[in-house]
């Protein structure tokens, strides 16, 4: 556990460590997966990481669905 600990310090304290991180993986997934399957997988990531986000925040579900799709006959 400890280790985990050391390496998250190190990777939340310094950023450029963090992108080259962020970009080796995310260009190994590409080399094995393919472009489509990686672009698929980032999404993945990125509407995880927003909802996760929201629950954090405990924001009402459907504030979040009312800021993603907008009520259009509302005008």
């Amino acid at each position: 556990m400890d280790k985990w600990l050391k390496l998250y310090d190190a990777l939340t304290g310094n950023l450029k460590l963090l992108g080259t991180a962020i970009g080796v993986l995310l260009g190994l997934i590409f080399l094995i997966f393919g472009l489509i399957k990686t672009i698929f997988f980032v999404l993945f990531v990125i509407g995880g990481f927003y909802v996760g986000k929201k629950l954090e925040e405990r924001e009402d579900w459907r504030d979040v669905i009312e800021k993603i799709m907008p009520d259009k006959s509302r005008d």
